[in-house]
């Protein structure tokens, strides 16, 4: 199962936010064996950007360590709003 995250936050918090993104990545890739990467959309919008954190391949209990690496990161207090969480599979077809 594949977990995608979004969120907006401040222009200002670009750098901040993209550091502290891609050392919990980096962490969470160590220790989960996932596959991550952090995608922004090219152009703000009320003068935030929308981010998205993807994770491939993810084991049964990373809700959990990613909720805790969050909190380690600090990267909620760089967040406007809610981070939003969607799950999708890859789907086989029948031959």
């Amino acid at each position: 199962m594949d977990l995608y995250v979004y969120y907006r936050a401040g222009c200002a918090c670009a750098q901040a936010v993209h550091e502290r993104v891609t050392a919990m990545q980096a962490a969470l890739m160590r220790r989960c064996g996932v596959a991550a990467s952090l995608k922004r959309r090219p152009e703000p919008k009320d003068g935030r950007h929308t981010w998205m954190e993807t994770y491939l391949n993810i084991p049964d209990d990373f809700d959990v360590i990613l909720s805790q690496a969050v909190t380690q990161s600090g990267l909620a207090s760089l967040i406007d709003g809610e981070r939003h969480t969607e799950y999708f599979l890859d789907i086989t077809t029948c031959a």
